[in-house]
């Protein structure tokens, strides 16, 4: 959720106008300070001000998606809580699916209480069998009846040892190509036949997990969209996972940046040499420039579902966010090497508190790696972005059943 300085600019639109009225209304009805955060957002929801571009009654107020930096700027300045913070995986990336892919009852059941915190979520997609290539996931679901029963083996999932439900693409179809055989459906993270498992990290905590799933039963009327959409339904997580990962837009120099500015002005003056002055500024730099694209980014974006734009931020936030750590260690010196408290943790925030540097040059390394590898954002830029011609894809036409597999 953006925190760029409040604007004070006369509104150009009746909807802006519109907007700011409904901000200032829910501010002054429910001022942050003596509101209880489920309260707030709640009152939040209600009022369309949790997406605006989502449909009304559904959080939203049918609006341009770029009236919600309005919000998030006014509610953060006066102390609101954030619900990205709060339920990061469920409000970057399965509300927007849930609305677009949803039923009518799967959206007045599930969108309040996830926007509100209330109800975390998780995303179930990737396999140790497949990640990049996530159509060659191999967890399946069988229909019986009204029931889907799931078999599977899900990894790297992020929050899902305190997630209520979960966003889970399997196979329903092996005989069909492997785009083509793939289903979505939300499923209860506290149903028989889930069980849960930490994954430990290098920083000691387990915000990842492993999932599996034994003859779990998920009813057929929690399928998002029909059988077979499941790819498409995942292409709608995966480009909004890549905007909430890569496209937030920071104030100017905060972040990783702030940490290595800060670290430059403590150097005694014969460690500020020339080429490490450099190596800061170029930093900087890049911290700018992807700031400034994440603004021109936002700006252009004029209907609800990011496009593959989104992994230009996402990909160039992984890089800076690893080289800018990493200069950070290099002016800790040996101290660089002081990390302390290994103990296993279980965290309830995903990418949580990085205020102890040697805990935040650990944890980024996985920001090249988790919401699409930064491999795969290439090929996407390159493809999809700039039209150049695509890897050879000999199992395109294949059923998922007669693909040679490891």
């Amino acid at each position: 959720m953006p925190t760029e300085t409040l604007s004070t600019a006369v509104p150009e639109t009746s909807d802006e106008k519109h907007v700011i009225d409904l901000v200032e209304e829910l501010l002054t009805t429910c001022p942050p300070k003596t509101t209880d955060a489920v309260a707030f957002l709640g009152r939040q929801f209600d009022m369309g001000l949790a997406w605006v571009n989502f449909p009304e009654g559904h959080g939203g107020l049918g609006l341009s998606p770029k009236y919600q930096k309005i919000v998030n700027e006014r509610v953060a300045g006066a102390g609101g809580p954030n619900p990205y913070l709060r339920n990061p995986i469920g409000y970057g990336m399965c509300g927007p699916t849930v609305v677009e892919w949803g039923s009518d009852e799967q959206k007045r059941r599930y969108l309040r209480p996830l926007f509100t915190g209330e109800e975390v979520w998780c995303q179930l997609f990737s396999e140790p069998g497949s990640g990049s290539d996530f159509a060659g996931l191999s967890g399946k679901a069988v229909r019986d009846g009204d029931e889907w029963v799931v078999n599977a083996q899900k990894v790297w999932t992020t929050l899902a040892h305190v997630s209520r439900y979960g966003l889970l693409v399997v196979r329903t179809d092996p005989e069909a190509v492997k785009h083509a055989g793939l289903t979505a459906m939300v499923v209860d993270m506290h149903a028989p036949g889930v069980e849960v498992r930490p994954l430990r990290q290098m920083t000691g905590e387990a915000e990842f997990n492993e999932v599996f799933f034994t003859d779990a039963r998920v009813p057929t009327n929690e399928t998002l969209g029909k059988p077979g959409d499941g790819w498409r339904v995942s292409l709608t997580t995966l480009m909004n996972e890549r905007v909430a990962i890569g496209g937030i837009i920071p104030p100017k120099a905060s972040g990783p940046i702030r940490e290595a500015l800060k670290l430059w002005g403590k150097l005694s003056s014969d460690r500020k040499t020339t080429s490490t002055r450099d190596e800061l500024m170029k930093l900087y730099i890049r911290a700018e420039l992807l700031r400034l694209t994440n603004i021109r980014a936002a700006q252009n974006r004029k209907v609800g579902a990011p496009g593959p734009e989104g992994s230009i931020g996402k990909m160039a936030s992984a890089d800076l966010n690893k080289d800018t750590y990493a200069f950070c260690m290099q002016l800790l010196g040996a101290d660089g090497m002081l990390y302390g408290d290994y103990s296993m943790r279980r965290p309830e925030t995903a990418m949580g508190p990085t205020d102890v540097l040697q805990k935040a040059f650990l944890r980024a390394r996985a920001n090249s790696i988790e919401g699409g590898t930064s491999e795969v954002m290439r090929n996407i830029l390159g493809e999809r972005v700039l039209g150049l011609p695509g890897e050879v894809r000999v199992d395109r036409e294949i059923p998922w059943s007669k693909v040679p597999r490891n």
